[in-house]
């Protein structure tokens, strides 16, 4: 038992993950991957597939996740180079997806989104305290 070689599929999770979000201290904590799983779920309902296991593999959903936090690494980045140096400002990062119709759409659809819910809190927090 001793000659017995580890399999080498299993060390690279015993392994430091590389990249700056962990800052160095061993294993990175995951910090989307519930959302991610959620997602997945719910494209999985959508397209109605017949799969067994319901979940995603984790290599999966760690890939996805290092390739969102690259690309919010990358646009902060990009976002405070522009504008206000060293700040990171809505109207940057509205200016570095101008040209992605897609996420365009979607920062304005968040950005409405958020100003209604601002009005709404203050119109109930008027009704209930009165200002």
């Amino acid at each position: 038992m001793a000659d017995e070689e580890e399999d080498p599929t299993f060390e690279e999770e015993n392994e430091e993950i590389g990249g700056g979000a962990e800052g160095g201290q061993g294993k990175r904590k995951r910090l989307f991957s519930k959302e991610l799983m959620h997602n997945h779920n719910l494209i999985m309902r959508k397209h109605q597939t017949n799969r067994n296991d319901q979940n995603p593999y984790t290599e999966s959903v760690d890939i996805l996740e290092d390739l969102v936090i690259e690309f919010i690494t990358e646009m902060t980045h990009k976002a405070m180079s522009i504008g206000r140096q060293g700040r990171v400002q809505v109207e940057d990062i509205v200016f570095l997806i101008r040209k992605d119709p897609r996420k365009f759409a979607r920062v304005k659809d968040l950005l409405t989104m958020n100003e209604e819910l601002k009005r709404a809190r203050k119109a109930f927090d008027e009704a209930n305290y009165g200002s």
